[in-house]
């Protein structure tokens, strides 16, 4: 096989590749245009051929795990990064690189006009490295987006799981949806928080908004009860509904630890009486 002149072939038509290029991105993007704009798409196909040909200089080869290819790979995994959090789609994302072979393709085949095998074998060697280069993309963009989507899920939870203090010393923690082990985990450490920093001694635990009631849920329930009490505040769990009270009665769940009542009110009204409170119309 001859010796590859790809990275001498790039340095010498750059400026053309790049324009040819950057119209390729275009007509995939065509419906993404609002996110990107030209000259961001000229700087990163700018800087994808200067790593690009650093590595073929190097004789990097194909494994773009290898060394040689470190300064390319931390560019490819800014870039997916930047399109993940753009709203970019990992196929949208790795065309920036599959779109790169027409222009390419067609210089080196003006370039081995005269020598039908080794433009195929230049061409083989372009295809096989874009296409590695374009998994690798694939695959940090994905995991990109399960890092946004994670730490998306985890701002959601800490946002559904709100401390209120109703009064000096008597918080409300209202759950909506359902209650899961991470969820759980959530709602204790916010409200062992929010008792330590308001210094509580009671927290109304309300469920109304909790669809269903099963074992694992009212496991989470108790548990949550039981982390209160160890900071030193007495749980009070609101919102049995009828039907949940008939479920946790036909689960076997024992409750008899804890004071439940059917509302909010009533749990609150309950808690002004234990501290010798109460509301009068005036």
């Amino acid at each position: 096989m001859a010796q590859s002149r790809l990275s001498e072939i790039i340095a010498v038509h750059e400026k053309d590749l790049i324009k040819e290029w950057v119209v390729r991105q275009n007509e995939f993007l065509a419906q993404r245009r609002d996110r990107i704009s030209d000259s961001q798409q000229r700087a990163n196909s700018q800087d994808f051929l200067r790593a690009l040909t650093e590595a073929l200089s190097l004789n990097a080869g194909l494994d773009v795990e290898s060394n040689k290819w470190s300064s390319m790979r931390t560019l490819l995994a800014d870039l997916a990064r930047e399109r993940a959090a753009q709203g970019f789609s990992p196929t949208e994302t790795s065309t920036f690189i599959f779109s790169f072979k027409q222009p390419l393709f067609a210089r080196l085949t003006t370039e081995y006009a005269n020598s039908p095998e080794a433009v195929a074998e230049e061409i083989w060697r372009a295809t096989e490295l874009l296409d590695r280069l374009g998994l690798y993309t694939f695959e940090i963009f994905q995991k990109s987006r399960e890092e946004i989507i994670t730490r998306q899920q985890q701002e959601m939870l800490e946002l559904s799981t709100p401390v209120v203090e109703l009064w000096k010393g008597i918080l409300a923690l209202p759950l909506i949806g359902t209650l899961d082990s991470a969820r759980t985990q959530i709602v204790m450490q916010n409200l062992l928080e929010a008792i330590v920093s308001n210094g509580a001694d009671l927290a109304i635990v309300d469920i109304t908004g909790v669809p269903t009631v099963d074992t694992l849920v009212a496991q989470h329930l108790l548990k949550t009860v039981a982390a209160a009490r160890l900071m030193g505040a007495e749980c009070i769990i609101s919102g049995i509904r009828p039907q949940i009270a008939q479920t946790i009665i036909h689960l076997g769940v024992d409750l008899s630890s804890v004071v439940t009542k059917a509302t909010l009110a009533d749990a609150f009204q309950l808690g002004l009486r234990r501290k010798n409170l109460g509301v009068s119309r005036s």
